[in-house]
């Protein structure tokens, strides 16, 4: 197994940070045969596209923290307000010394949210924040979190390899 005691991200940009986690979800993907398809200019919430057989893809977008808490979002209107089937948000997780972790959550679970997947609209008054579908990451919410690990899918949908 790979050592990652050498391996820290504190010295990274921001932009740096979500470079490794698009690149790193790719690498998990192409390793388990996929087909990766990436889009030239990110202005859609989309940052590649996995085809997993001839008449099915997958829209992807990625995003990346260092540490293992925090709250990232996407803003409804990138989603086109709109949660389907073939949508996900995938998730990477860098922590120093450590291999990154990564979990591919489908879009529908904001349809019900938890304390881990939020939904918020900013519809009180001097709310101005654009309406965003988060993830609350946590101690707490790790256990509900680790069923998304990228590794689950994977093993899940090998029929289309």
């Amino acid at each position: 197994m790979t050592k990652f005691d050498d391996f820290t991200f504190d010295h990274l940009n921001n932009l740096q940070v979500g470079k490794i986690g698009e690149y790193w979800a790719k690498i998990w993907m192409t390793f388990a045969g996929f087909d990766i398809y990436t889009s030239e200019v990110d202005n859609k919430g989309i940052d590649f596209i996995i085809r997993s057989d001839n008449d099915k893809h997958i829209d992807v977008q990625v995003k990346t923290v260092r540490e293992k808490t925090g709250y990232i979002f996407v803003t409804k209107d990138k989603w086109k307000n709109e949660l389907r089937e073939n949508l996900y948000l995938v998730l990477v997780i860098l922590k120093n010394n450590e291999m990154p972790s990564v979990f591919f959550i489908p879009s529908k679970v904001w349809r019900n949210p938890t304390s881990l997947f939020t939904d918020k609209n900013y519809e009180k008054d001097g709310q101005k924040s654009k309406p965003e579908w988060g993830i609350n990451i946590s101690q707490k919410n790790m256990e509900e979190l680790k069923q998304f690990e990228i590794t689950k899918y994977i093993a899940e949908n090998k029929t289309y390899c």
